[in-house]
């Protein structure tokens, strides 16, 4: 069910890895940066409640 891609195929498979690998680069960096900002609004949460 492959499609034949000729002699196209070894940059169109490398274009491929290469978008998928930014895409799983990119889930993950956001993923990470939502736990930080996660975890300083809690530390500020926490702040604001023993203040207030």
């Amino acid at each position: 069910m492959i499609p034949d891609l000729g002699k196209y195929a070894d940059a169109v498979l490398w274009s491929y890895a290469a978008s998928l690998a930014l895409l799983i680069a990119l889930v993950v960096f956001s993923v990470m940066r939502g736990r930080k900002v996660r975890m300083e609004m809690e530390k500020v949460e926490n702040r604001m409640t023993r203040n207030g």
